[in-house]
C-alpha cells in the first residue's frame, strides 16, 4: 500500500495525559487542526500502569487495613476467602478500559483526528507514521509537540527478564505469595505497601538505610519505621547479582542472589514475584530525534525550557519524556499553558508553567504528601539562620480504641524561611494526608506565612488543625 500524507498545524506525539491535554486545548479552544499519535493505549502511563489503577489498588489495600483493625472498634469481622485478586484485577482493567473509551470520545468532541500507531521524526516539520497494519502516514506539521513518556528501567544484571517492572503489576493474575521490589522511589514504597496490606510476604531492597531519599528526612526516617512495624523486610545497603528459575518449585518461583547489610557476602532468596522499581527511562528510542536535531540531555531526556521549547524551533517538549517534575498533573497543566500560547493570540505570550511549589503524595501506608523544600533544600539555600522549623508527631484519633502496637504515626513539619516565617516547605505523613495537601498547597503557592496558618481556626477534632496550632 502506497504512503499516505496529511497535514495539520499542530500534530502531538504521545496520547498520555500531557498529549491529550495540550491537543484538545488546541482544537477545541482555539480550532487549530491538530493530530495527536499514541502506539499504545490513550491515557499515557498515568491511565493505565500508573496512578489511576494504582490507586484504586491502594483503596483494597486499605480496605485490608480497615477489617484489620475493625476489631479495635467492636466489629467481629470474619473474611471466609482471602482477596480475591483475579476478580478484584478484572473489575480494575474494565474500568481502565472505559477510561481509554473516555479519551478517544473526548477528543472526537474537540475535533483532534486521533492516529493509532508508531510515529518518528524525519525532520523538523516532518513525521512518519507506521499505522497497526504496517502501512505508513508521513504528516507535515507546523509545529510539533513531544509528549512519549517513559518506561521503567531494568537492570543489566543476569535473569534481570525474570522480574517484571510497574507495568507488569498491572498485569498479575494472581496474587504472589513472597515478593521482592528493588528500588526506593514512591513506585517501589507505593507498591510494597499494597502487596503487604494484602497479605503477600513483602521484601524491599534498597540501596542504602532509608527510602524516598529525595523527600524531607522526617519522612523518610518515619515511613522506613513503620514498614518495618506492619511486617515488612527492609533490605539496606543491598544489591542484586543474579536471577535464576527455581526449578524445584517450578511455576513462577524464582530463586533471588543478592547481598545486604545483614548478609555483605550474599544470600539468597525463594521468592514468586520479583518487581524491579530502579527508575524510569524517557520513551525516545525510535523517536527519531536526531534527524530533526533535537538535542537530549546525558539521561537521555529531551531538553525543554521553561516555556517547553526544545532546541528546534516549533518542536516542543513536555511530560516525562522531558524529565522536569514526572506527574500527571504537571503534564497536563503544561500542555495546556503551551497550547495557550502557541495559539491564544499576544494575552498568552508568557504563558507558562510554573515548576516551584508543587504538591505530591505519595500513596503509601501512611501517605505522604510534600510541597516545597525539605529542611535540608531549605538550610543550604537560606542559611541555617534564616529557617525555622515546626514540627510535631502524634498519634491520630483515629488510633484511639487500639492497642500500642497497632498504632500508625502522624507526623507533620513546617519549614519556614525570614523574619515573616514565610512557608516555603510542608510535610507531612499520616492518614489523609493526600487530600489534606491540596489544600495547603493552595496557601503555600500563595506565599502564606506561619502567621497565615495561625490565623486559621482550627477545625477540631482532626489531624490537620495540627498544622494551624504549631509551637
Amino acid at each position: 500500500m502506497a504512503p499516505t500524507n496529511k497535514e495539520c498545524d499542530y500534530l502531538v506525539i504521545g496520547g498520555g495525559s500531557g498529549g491529550l491535554a495540550s491537543a484538545r486545548r488546541a482544537s477545541g479552544m482555539y480550532g487549530v487542526k491538530t493530530i495527536a499519535i499514541e502506539s499504545n493505549r490513550l491515557g499515557g502511563t498515568c491511565v493505565n500502569v500508573g496512578c489511576v489503577p494504582k490507586k484504586i489498588t491502594w483503596n483494597a489495600a486499605s480496605i485490608a487495613e480497615t477489617i484489620h483493625e475493625a476489631a479495635a472498634y467492636g466489629f467481629s469481622v470474619e473474611t471466609t476467602a482471602p482477596f480475591d485478586w483475579k476478580t478484584f484485577k478484572h473489575k480494575r482493567d474494565a474500568y481502565v478500559k472505559r477510561l481509554n473509551g473516555i479519551y478517544e470520545k473526548n477528543l472526537h468532541n474537540d475535533k483532534v483526528e486521533y492516529i493509532h500507531g508508531r510515529a518518528h521524526l524525519l525532520g523538523k516539520h516532518s513525521v512518519e507514521v507506521v499505522l497497526d497494519d504496517g502501512s505508513k502516514t508521513t504528516i507535515n506539521a507546523k509545529k510539533i509537540l513531544l509528549a512519549t513518556g517513559g518506561h521503567p528501567s531494568i537492570p543489566p544484571i543476569e535473569g534481570a527478564e525474570l522480574g517484571i517492572t510497574s507495568d507488569g503489576f498491572f498485569d498479575l493474575d494472581t496474587q504472589p505469595k513472597k515478593v521482592a521490589l528493588v528500588g526506593a522511589g514512591y513506585i517501589a514504597v507505593e507498591m510494597a505497601g499494597m502487596f503487604n496490606a494484602l497479605g503477600s510476604e513483602t521484601h524491599l531492597f534498597i540501596r542504602h538505610d532509608t527510602f524516598l531519599r529525595n523527600f524531607d528526612p522526617m519522612i523518610q526516617e518515619t515511613i522506613v519505621k513503620e514498614y518495618e512495624r506492619q511486617g515488612m523486610h527492609i533490605h539496606r545497603n543491598s544489591s542484586q547479582t543474579k536471577i535464576e528459575k527455581d526449578t524445584e518449585k517450578g511455576g513462577e518461583w524464582k530463586i533471588m542472589h543478592y547481598k545486604d547489610a545483614e548478609n555483605p557476602d550474599g544470600a539468597s532468596m525463594d521468592i514468586d514475584c520479583l518487581l524491579w522499581a530502579i527508575g524510569r527511562k524517557p520513551e525516545v528510542e525510535d523517536l527519531g530525534l536526531e534527524k530533526a536535531g533535537v538535542k537530549q540531555a546525558e539521561s537521555g531526556h529531551i531538553i525543554a525550557d521553561d516555556y517547553q521549547n526544545t532546541n528546534v524551533e516549533h518542536i516542543y517538549s513536555l511530560g516525562d519524556v522531558s524529565g522536569k517534575v514526572e506527574l500527571t498533573p504537571v503534564a497536563i497543566a503544561a500542555g495546556r499553558k503551551l497550547a495557550d500560547r502557541l495559539f491564544g493570540g499576544p494575552k498568552f505570550a508568557d504563558s507558562k508553567l510554573d515548576y516551584t511549589n508543587i504538591p505530591s503524595v505519595v500513596f503509601a501506608h501512611p501517605e505522604v504528601g510534600s510541597i516545597g523544600l525539605s529542611e535540608p533544600e531549605a538550610r543550604e539555600k537560606y542559611g541555617n539562620k534564616d529557617i525555622k522549623i515546626y514540627k510535631t508527631d502524634f498519634t491520630a484519633m483515629y488510633y484511639a480504641m487500639m492497642g500500642p502496637d497497632e498504632k500508625g504515626p502522624t507526623n507533620y513539619k513546617l519549614v519556614c524561611q525570614g523574619p515573616e516565617e514565610k512557608v516555603v516547605g510542608m510535610h507531612i505523613l499520616g492518614l489523609g494526608s493526600s487530600e489534606m495537601l491540596q489544600g495547603f498547597g493552595v496557601a503555600i503557592k500563595m506565599g502564606a506565612t506561619k502567621k497565615d496558618f495561625d490565623s486559621c481556626v482550627a477545625i477540631h477534632p482532626t489531624s490537620a488543625e495540627e498544622l494551624v496550632t504549631l509551637k
